[in-house]
């Protein structure tokens, strides 16, 4: 009996209500640039607990770690975080490991419903840095080109946009009557630009700007000059080298047949062993520097 009286007065009179601890917050997605301050607010909409248990946790990864335990701040928390009314999160000089999912947990043991939790999803965004591009000095008219912009640093990823000459390339040439002669592509996430077969009006000053919701970066400019291929030049260049080596081949042939690389032969004549007449010995002898022969008796 004494149940459904309660049940009754729950639900059918007015301004009453269980009691149970209840948590909101005035911003469950706060978004803040590095090295600033931000406020993750956790407030108590409802207790009867004079003195509830305050806890956050840090939620980065898969990976839960304490940000505030046993009334005590934890970690590298200790230096730049504090407890703003009694229950809310402030954390000094935000750097991008701070990107993570908080939760404030509160225990009240005299409620009926004795815990309540909220997240908080807090961003850190990055300015870019300064990006790194790469521009060809010299291509040839007709040729593909491609230019290159990056950077890594920023938070949210970066966009890209090319200027010539300090003006915007418009990510469809179709789109600008001044480019209608180029043919390109331009990807803004990836900032990279194509010219397919580049021409005499694409020769200029290239730059790159890195763009995100925190700032942006830009890269100094690049010259790339297109020039014309010399086809007649190529084929004179080309014809001049054969009629070199064809110079040199008659010059060889020449000195062959009048004998220049002929092996030259001694002048002298050379000295050969006279035949051994019968019965004749011949001994060289250190005093005459010559042979001399003996004659042998035959019996």
């Amino acid at each position: 009996m004494s149940c459904a009286i309660a049940s009754y007065l729950l639900f059918a009179v007015p301004g009453y209500r269980l009691l149970a601890v209840e948590l909101t917050s005035s911003n469950t997605k706060p978004v803040v640039q590095e090295f600033q301050s931000v406020e993750l607010s956790c407030i108590i909409k409802s207790t009867v607990t004079p003195d509830p248990r305050i806890e956050w946790k840090k939620i980065r990864d898969g990976e839960t770690s304490y940000v505030f335990f046993d009334n005590k701040m934890q970690g590298d928390f200790v230096t730049r975080a504090e407890i703003l009314s009694r229950t809310s999160l402030v954390i000094k000089n935000t750097t991008r490991m701070d990107t993570a999912t908080y939760r404030c947990e509160v225990a009240a043991p005299a409620d009926t419903k004795t815990i309540d939790e909220i997240n908080i999803q807090l961003t850190v965004q990055v300015k870019p840095m300064t990006p790194r591009c790469t521009v060809p000095k010299a291509v040839p008219v007709g040729k593909r080109a491609s230019l290159h912009c990056h950077e890594n640093e920023g938070y949210p990823k970066s966009t890209y946009s090319w200027y010539r000459n300090s003006e915007p390339l418009s990510p469809d040439s179709r789109s600008n009557a001044k480019l209608h002669n180029s043919s390109y592509t331009l990807n803004p996430s990836t900032g990279t630009l194509v010219f397919h077969a580049v021409h005499k009006g694409d020769t200029g000053r290239y730059s790159c700007i890195a763009t995100n919701d925190a700032g942006f970066a830009k890269c100094e400019e690049q010259e790339m000059e297109v020039y014309d291929l010399n086809i007649g030049g190529i084929i004179g260049g080309v014809l001049v080298v054969l009629a070199v080596l064809v110079l040199i081949t008659l010059g060889i042939c020449c000195a062959y047949r009048r004998g220049y690389f002929a092996n030259s032969k001694e002048s002298g004549e050379s000295y050969k062993t006279p035949a051994k007449p019968d019965g004749v010995n011949y001994i060289r002898t250190d005093d005459e520097g010559d042979f001399r022969h003996k004659s042998s008796f035959v019996i």
